[in-house]
């Protein structure tokens, strides 16, 4: 092929631009030169182009492998359209019948096509080899490379045969393109395709206009994203959560919120996927709601945010996912939610597997965890991971640039690590540096004679916490770097060893508090509460706490913690607004809301703020029909035992959800009951607790009262107080 061959008329005449973006030219020239090629370039930088327009100019059909389905009945449809014919591109899967099968062959034996995309299971296929031997192949395009390695966020065993059924089929030159690539994914692909020689292309992974930001993962995440998502009418977004069942649950959700949503996963079938994705592109659908492990292949410019419901397994697969974001260069938020839970739940998932597959896992999970945590410019960690150096010390669209927290002189702590790693003869990884560090005499430690060093417990007069951040900053700063081929261990670099003989100043800010949610601290600074306002949530708890003197009613009577929590969050400054804050039915509403409203409306014009407008936030009435049955039954006096039997629940479940309607504000009254079922002088020594008693725990009756009364006795008697005294 000509070198000086004019590539622009064709680039104009089959896709209508006017010039080349990036490295796109000189890895078209490669590829036309017949030479093995080797692309890295980040979602929406036009990698798609760089093996079809060398198609389109070369003898013979170029062979795409590509994992996702959906992506290629997009890219034959665009193909089409820019040729004007429908012969020039096909795909080759599982989803064509035996006739469109046969019209595909015809084609490609006629000459007339240009383009096939295969599915790496279709390529290994005995009679799809033996009917390509007979082709002329212009070249091989490898999408989606990393799925080669297990280091890569996508791994997928079948495209290890790729390069046997190439020689099979016959050589032809090589184009292995993905988004997400460290250095030893790299090294894995090009060694697995046998192209160790292949001219290597690599594009910048920055993308300025994507903005960063990881959020504590709490119990309002739902109410979190459905103002996230109301603040923005009309925009398109994808959210990923890990489980399919979760999927369901929050496009559901989000659907009962009059958001325009749908769930997207390997499960359904794949008519309702492949509908639901052109509704996207369409924008018949606003938002979709998708697993993390199903490969999206949506090629939409104007996704304008990724939320991430759950913490991706890697920091490829996060890259890739937020990829889709802003890829017209436009707006592209991209919201994470951390705990670290999530985290412990996805090693879970690991057990049972392979020790090997257990460690890579593991150690993805951990950059995970460090990027999550990290107080560093987002950006920087991200470019850093994937090889690439990030010189601004500020993005300025990111969390942590925006609000960037106190850095401490950590000159000697870098000193006290480095010395560490030299002198355990940089064979370790960081959590086994940690332990050294701070004189954690663990198994390990011992066998291996560490805790003899000098260097041993040097550091412990910090926490584990604070060395993990110095580590990470190392990394990123270049003191350190980690071992590629045995992945984590944590090396010395030329940087690292200059620093140990001349120390220099070393700046370190430390990690991202990340709280747990399984206690609700409430403190009178708002502080581990979750709320939006906490000047407002302040000023809630004074209201409440003036009411329950006047009204002479402990002030849990009035409203609990998470319905203040919701107010200063939500805002609401009529009844029919309050009635939609979990916890607070029509009755309560009505009887204490008034003031409560007057406090917010006057909060929200003092302080110019502007509500989120009509927030309903609706959870999906799925226990509705049960409630009304219990309510029912309750008013004809049916015994509470007999309702539990009835309804197929223990007795227990049951109190939870009397509980449940007594606190939304429904007055029910099981006298009846207790009066069968108690004794006398237990129910009135329990009300009478609950009169003077600051707070309504359980947890905290139990003791208060002592052994003489049962839980259950408590809950049914706090029940009835509840309902006489609040609603």
């Amino acid at each position: 092929m000509d070198a000086m061959l004019n590539l622009t008329e064709p680039l104009k005449r089959y896709f209508g631009f006017e010039t080349f973006k990036g490295d796109q030219e000189a890895i078209i020239r490669n590829v036309l030169a017949g030479r093995d090629t080797f692309v890295l370039m980040p979602t929406g930088g036009g990698k798609s182009l760089c093996y079809q327009l060398p198609s389109l100019l070369m003898e013979g059909t170029a062979i795409v492998i590509s994992p996702l389905i959906a992506l290629m009945k997009n890219q034959v449809d665009a193909i089409r359209a820019v040729c004007g014919d429908d012969g020039v591109a096909h795909y080759l899967n599982s989803s064509l019948n035996k006739g469109a099968i046969d019209m595909v062959k015809s084609d490609i034996l006629h000459g007339k096509t240009k383009l096939l995309y295969v599915a790496p299971e279709s390529l290994t296929k005995d009679e799809n080899v033996d009917f390509l031997r007979n082709v002329k192949i212009s070249f091989y395009a490898i999408d989606e490379a990393h799925c080669i390695s297990e280091w890569g966020h996508d791994f997928r065993p079948e495209y290890r045969r790729i390069r046997p059924i190439i020689n099979e089929i016959g050589a032809a030159p090589v184009i292995a393109l993905t988004a997400t690539a460290t250095d030893k994914v790299r090294g894995d692909i090009k060694k697995n395709l046998g192209m160790t020689d292949a001219k290597e292309f690599k594009s910048s992974f920055n993308r300025p206009n994507l903005y960063y930001e990881v959020r504590n993962k709490t119990k309002n995440v739902d109410k979190d994203i459905i103002r996230f998502i109301k603040q923005r009418p009309g925009k398109s977004g994808i959210i990923y959560a890990l489980s399919r069942k979760r999927v369901e649950e929050l496009a559901e959700i989000l659907r009962a919120n009059d958001i325009n949503a749908r769930a997207y996963h390997a499960g359904m079938d794949s008519a309702t996927r492949s509908q639901t994705q052109d509704d996207f592109i369409m924008e018949r659908i606003d938002v979709i709601v998708a697993t993390i492990a199903f490969g999206m292949g949506i090629d939409k410019p104007d996704v304008r945010f990724v939320i991430h419901y759950d913490i991706p397994k890697s920091l490829e697969g996060y890259y890739q996912e937020t990829g889709r974001a802003g890829r017209d260069g436009g707006e592209g938020l991209c919201i994470t939610y951390y705990t670290y839970k999530d985290l412990q739940k996805l090693e879970k998932f690991m057990e049972g597997k392979p020790v090997a597959e257990q460690d890579i896992g593991r150690q993805l999970l951990s950059e995970t965890a460090a990027y999550a945590e990290s107080s560093v410019c987002r950006r920087k960690f991200l470019l850093h991971y994937f090889g690439e150096e990030y010189h601004e010390e500020n993005c300025g669209n990111c969390d942590n640039c925006l609000h960037p927290k106190k850095k401490v002189e950590a000159k000697n702590q870098l000193k006290e690590l480095l010395e560490v790693v030299q002198a355990v003869k940089e064979n370790f990884k960081a959590d086994y540096i940690i332990d050294v560090l701070v004189g954690k005499e663990t198994d390990e430690v011992i066998a291996h004679k560490h805790a003899d060093l000098d260097c041993f417990g040097c550091g412990d007069e910090h926490e584990e916490k604070f060395w993990n951040a110095v580590i990470r900053q190392a990394l990123i700063a270049g003191y350190l770097e980690k071992e590629i081929e045995n992945y984590g261990i944590l090396k010395l670099t030329a940087k690292g060893r200059k620093f140990m003989k001349k120390p220099e100043s070393f700046m370190v800010s430390e990690d991202n508090e990340f709280e747990d949610d399984d206690e609700e601290v409430v403190s009178r600074s708002g502080g581990g509460t979750g709320v939006t306002d906490p000047a407002l949530f302040n000023a809630l708890l004074d209201l409440r706490k003036k009411m329950s003197k006047n009204l002479n009613v402990p002030p849990y009577v009035i409203f609990q913690d998470p319905s203040l929590e919701a107010m200063a969050t939500m805002y609401p400054v009529s009844i029919e607004e309050l009635q939609n804050i979990p916890g607070v039915g029509a009755g309560k509403a009505k009887r204490y809301g008034k003031e409560f409203c007057d406090l917010i409306r006057q909060h929200c014009e003092e302080y110019e703020i502007e509500r989120p407008e009509d927030l309903r936030v609706r959870t999906v009435a799925n226990k509705s029909k049960l409630k009304v049955s219990i309510i029912q039954s309750i008013d004809r006096k049916v015994a509470l035992d007999d309702i539990a039997s009835a309804k197929g629940i223990d007795f227990n479940e049951l109190l939870d959800e009397i509980e449940a309607i007594v606190y939304s504000g429904t007055k029910l009254n099981i006298d009846y009951f207790l009066d069968e079922a108690m004794d006398e002088d237990h129910l009135l020594d329990i009300y009478d607790y609950f009169k003077e008693s600051e707070t309504d725990s359980l947890a905290v009756a139990m003791d208060e009262l002592g052994d003489d009364y049962t839980e259950e006795e408590v809950r049914l008697v706090r029940i009835k107080f509840i309902s006489e005294m609040a609603n």
